[in-house]
């Protein structure tokens, strides 16, 4: 089966890479020449959308919201045209579901079929293929391309429907943020308090405060390591999609909304680039800390 994959950013360049190694049949497509030059040294064919569309029995997005989603496949002379009916779309893109299931209803009017199928575990994750995948669609078109996605990820979770996958990766993005300001904040409140914070993350990681946030970012906060694994504007969009399905469906999220304006502060005063651990820096200026 030949596969193509559109996007080749800092997660879908080492996906495409485990792709190839799992002796998958790859065509890429990116703007960004140099990362098409990369993954076709690695052993994947160029092609442009077009081509993909008309050639892969299955079409892998991984782009960065729900514009360049809809633009790609349902725009003038999209990827969508140029796809045979019975191929498949799976968007690993981290968008919001109510445009996934938009996207799918016209897919469906083609006789494409489609799953929403979002990533959780930042680049690291995607360059050992470690990823979790949080899917949604058919359960039978699931069943047929888990092992596609099982090259690329460690976990492989049905959801449900379309628009099932980025629900719960909204719904993980909230976890992760929030546990992150609430980390930053027990860090500074040890700091002011006079003990120290590498001492106190040893005696709770064991404990129920424990968490695979804490085990990834704590560290990197003590260090005063900002280098990101995910970017802080990154973090941004997806609460911006958490917040608009929030609205759209009714749920209070409150603890979002604050965590987002935490972020949105960041990014003003010129973190966006940085992890999304780096809210410390938000309490490092309220209590004039220079570090942990």
């Amino acid at each position: 089966m030949k596969i193509g994959l559109i996007g080749l950013g800092i997660m879908g360049k080492p996906m495409a890479k485990n792709l190839l190694k799992a002796g998958y049949d790859l065509a890429v497509s990116d703007l960004n020449r140099s990362a098409v030059e990369e993954a076709v040294a690695a052993g994947a064919k160029s092609a442009s959308n077009a081509e993909i569309g008309a050639d892969c029995g299955v079409v892998l997005t991984m782009l960065p919201n729900s514009p360049q989603v809809k633009a790609v496949m349902l725009g003038e002379d999209g990827v969508a045209v140029h796809m045979k009916p019975g191929s498949t779309l799976i968007d690993m893109s981290s968008i919001d579901p109510m445009v996934s299931k938009e996207i799918a209803s016209e897919l469906e009017k083609k006789g494409i079929e489609m799953l929403d199928a979002p990533v959780s575990g930042g680049e690291p994750k995607a360059i050992d293929g470690t990823l979790s995948f949080m899917v949604g669609g058919k359960r039978e078109v699931f069943d047929r391309h888990k092992e596609i996605l099982g090259a690329m990820g460690a976990s492989v979770v049905h959801c449900g429907g379309v628009g099932a996958g980025n629900t719960t990766k909204l719904a993980n993005q909230i976890i992760v943020a929030c546990n992150i300001q609430a980390l930053s904040e027990a860090m500074t409140l040890a700091k002011m308090a006079g003990v120290d914070p590498q001492l106190v993350f040893q005696a709770i990681r064991g404990g129920l405060a424990g968490s695979t946030v804490m085990e990834s970012k704590a560290p990197m906060m003590l260090e005063g390591n900002d280098r990101p694994g995910f970017k802080i504007d990154l973090h941004i969009k997806d609460l911006n999609n958490a917040l608009d399905c929030a609205h759209s469906v009714g749920a209070p999220v409150p603890m979002t909304a604050q965590v987002q304006e935490v972020f949105q502060w960041l990014h003003s005063h010129g973190c966006g680039g940085d992890d999304h651990s780096s809210i410390i820096k938000y309490y490092r200026m309220l209590t004039g800390l220079e570090s942990l």
